[in-house]
């Protein structure tokens, strides 16, 4: 399975992500409707993007009250039916990671879905700071326990 994976040392904080992000899904270039969140860190003179990380346990998904959001099989995202999405910000809320934002002015949740499978982040990072490619199956079962073990603590 393909996953999404940051090499925060290569991030230059130019923000391309963020703007091929909200191009793609909105036809804007609107920061806040970026699924992707480019961090500035000055103590550390650090730029690190910060995105989805597609939690196997997904306590957005769960928490979720007309199942607006659910997984999609072909990219193993999980993404915002905005159809049946009320708008009540408890997927924000209940993200560990502050991975899903909200857009006061469009009243609608932001949340990576990998652009079906070719994020527009990717494509367009000029320092090569995000890939989107195969993880083995270790590494994945290590990712989704560091995630379960921190989800779990927060409980």
């Amino acid at each position: 399975m393909k996953s999404l994976v940051v090499q925060p040392k290569k991030c230059v904080g130019c923000k391309v992500c963020e703007l091929a992000c909200s191009m793609y899904h909105y036809k804007t270039h609107k920061t806040t409707l970026a699924a992707i969140r480019v961090i500035k860190y000055d103590e550390l003179s650090r730029d690190v993007p910060t995105v989805c990380s597609q939690c196997e346990s997904a306590p957005c998904m769960k928490v979720c009250a007309v199942s607006a959001l659910c997984r999609d099989l072909a990219t193993n995202a999980v993404v915002i039916d905005y159809k049946k999405c009320i708008g009540c910000k408890l997927c924000v809320y209940t993200c560990p990671y502050g991975s899903i934002s909200f857009d006061e002015e469009l009243a609608v949740p932001v949340k990576c879905d990998l652009c079906k499978g070719e994020p527009q982040c990717v494509q367009f990072c000029p320092s090569s700071a995000l890939e989107y490619k195969e993880v083995d199956s270790i590494t994945t079962e290590i990712r989704h326990k560091v995630a379960d073990q921190q989800l779990s603590s927060k409980e």
